[in-house]
């Protein structure tokens, strides 16, 4: 049985809530920074932080102003960007996000959860804080791609064409993550075929069906985020995944996921991974472009009962760090990167 519903289209929402001047600036300084770590023209770690998926936009707003602060204190180092993943991949079913069910009770208003992304989005990069998503649905794509510093395209469509192509579409990072598997070829394949131009069908700012021509996205690189049964960011696999990229010549430093396979969904050991993977690249110079971290206000997560109104505090999908558990293990390797690293290029 099929519905249909008409919804707003990308440029009566870009119209509706406008990238200002001030936006415009700190967004292309965000976008040049990343493009510069990718380059390596900046040896800058990335810490890609925040909750698993968003569901409450006041409590996004008050961990992205914690985030911005602590970000102040660690920039000789790091370079902190906050996940804002309005879009959940579900391995069967399960809730999809703000942008699908933004009042959580199965009504499905994708017109107020595409309004609520953009705006979210938007009133981040007005307190200065760049943002990374995952793109699930590339016609969401549209909607809020312009208001983004980092994106990511998930281990269920890591392979997919069509998201292989908006990867070439776009001019800022993209990480690929590894299958769910644990396949790392399969990614590196993606990121080859997103550095290449490219001819497919998609949609205009108008919403209309359009022939889409696209130069390719050099600033593509690979996240290990470990398998169903199996970690993958001990130092073996990452040299491992570093000899696959480089004898594909494309960029070989990697970010790892402390997440998902590499945690096993425990929150708590994230940070052990994250302990490994830093006292790795320090001792052994790994080759590490960055770290990934599922954290929110507080820790763990809660069941989702549709229609029952969740903590806004705690995450509704995959367990979370606390912001005092995160802002500890940053503060920890920032201070070990200034005792054991020389000054860094910005």
């Amino acid at each position: 049985m099929l519905t249909q519903f008409s919804l707003p289209t990308p440029l009566s929402l870009i119209t509706r809530f406008p990238i200002g001047e001030t936006e415009k600036k700190f967004l292309s300084y965000s976008r040049n920074l990343a493009k510069k770590i990718i380059q390596g023209k900046s040896k800058k770690i990335v810490l890609i932080v925040g909750p698993c998926s968003i569901h409450n936009v006041n409590s996004a707003l008050i961990f992205a102003k914690k985030l911005k602060k602590l970000s102040s204190c660690v920039r000789e180092k790091l370079f902190l960007v906050m996940r804002v993943y309005v879009e959940k991949p579900r391995t069967t079913i399960g809730w999809k996000g703000l942008l699908y069910d933004p009042q959580l009770n199965g009504t499905d208003d994708l017109a107020e959860g595409l309004s609520l992304a953009r705006n979210l989005f938007l009133n981040l990069a007005k307190l200065g804080v760049p943002t990374s998503t995952e793109f699930v649905n590339p016609f969401a794509a549209l909607y809020f791609q312009d208001l983004v510093t980092w994106g990511f395209i998930g281990a269920r469509t890591t392979t997919s064409q069509i998201h292989r192509e908006l990867a070439s579409s776009l001019d800022f990072p993209i990480g690929f993550k590894n299958t769910t598997d644990g396949n790392i070829s399969l990614s590196v394949d993606s990121i080859i075929a997103a550095n290449s131009p490219h001819n497919f069908l998609g949609i205009n700012y108008n919403g209309n069906l359009s022939a889409i021509n696209t130069i390719g996205n050099p600033f593509c690189h690979l996240v290990l985020r470990g398998a169903e049964h199996d970690t993958n960011y001990d130092k073996e696999n990452l040299y491992y995944a570093e000899e696959l990229q480089n004898r594909a010549g494309i960029f070989p430093k990697i970010m790892v996921d402390c997440a998902h396979g590499n945690s096993k969904k425990n929150h708590d050991w994230q940070k052990k991974t994250f302990l490994k993977v830093t006292d790795q690249y320090i001792e052994n110079a790994t080759p590490l472009l960055g770290i990934m971290m599922e954290s929110f206000l507080e820790a763990g997560n809660q069941p989702f009962l549709q229609g029952i109104i969740p903590s806004p505090n705690v995450s509704i999908t995959d367990p979370c760090l606390s912001f005092e558990e995160t802002e500890d293990l940053i503060l920890t390797l920032h201070n070990k990167l200034c005792v054991n690293m020389q000054p860094q290029p910005a």
